[in-house]
């Protein structure tokens, strides 16, 4: 899994397929209601983690009435549990790292449920801390190379405040601090360009390489951590073979 922009475009493709199954619904009203309780309200000028997940919304063809909803019960408009954030860490399969953020009403059925889940897929559940150093808060964008050309590019995301442009296989991959994600990005689409996917995510500073069996362990146990409705995302510094990826899609 070089780079962020493999596996970030296999996430995306299963999103949509787990969007069909209404099964983000569930997932994305959660992050919503969190998005404006943290986040000071429903005022996307000024709530800007509200503004990302109501853009991951549309994306996914998430129906109005369900967004509006959503943000009232974040506003205490509408009656609605209390969610609490919680981020688990772990080892996988082969000694890989893996953070996995919830958004749960109860912390100790989810605890219960993560340790279960570890252990039945070929892992561990760790103490906090264990491995979130390894991984930093990044913004990663990605654009095909058919719409645009590196140097173009190169100079115009570092000129919005980019830390980064890598060459990917077929893609180019941005990466920026947290605070700038938002102007790299407003920059590329004001170019007409189409962004492949956008968003703000927790990266490994190295990656650990692991042969095919153990990769489609590791890709088993992330499924069924995702399959968790409490589980928001699932990040893993494991470099997975090109071929058991290609199976994903």
């Amino acid at each position: 899994m070089s780079g962020h922009s493999k596996w970030a475009s296999i996430k995306h493709k299963k999103a949509a397929v787990d969007a069909q199954r209404g099964k983000m619904f569930s997932k994305l009203i959660r992050e919503i209601t969190v998005a404006v309780r943290s986040g000071g309200g429903a005022n996307t000028e000024i709530n800007s983690r509200l503004r990302m997940v109501l853009d991951k919304a549309k994306g996914c063809n998430m129906p109005a009435d369900n967004i509006k909803r959503a943000i009232q019960r974040g506003t205490g408009e509408l009656p609605g549990m209390i969610v609490e954030e919680i981020t688990y860490e772990g080892y996988g399969p082969g000694g890989v790292a893996m953070l996995v953020e919830t958004m749960t009403d109860n912390k100790n059925r989810t605890t219960s449920e993560m340790r279960r889940i570890f252990s039945r897929g070929g892992g561990n559940m760790g103490e906090s801390g264990c491995v979130a150093w390894m991984f930093g808060k990044k913004g990663c964008l990605s654009i095909d190379k058919n719409e645009i050309g590196e140097d173009e590019l190169l100079e115009m995301v570092m000129e919005a405040g980019a830390e980064d442009l890598k060459s990917e296989s077929d893609v180019y991959e941005i990466i920026t601090q947290p605070q700038d994600f938002e102007v790299v990005k407003d920059t590329i689409l004001k170019k007409g360009l189409k962004l492949k996917f956008d968003e703000i995510s927790m990266i490994p500073q190295n990656y650990i390489k692991v042969d095919a069996s153990t990769g489609r362990t590791v890709l088993n146990l992330i499924e069924s951590l995702e399959e968790n409705e409490d589980v928001q995302n699932v990040y893993t510094n494991a470099d997975i073979p090109d071929e058991v990826m290609q199976e994903l899609r």
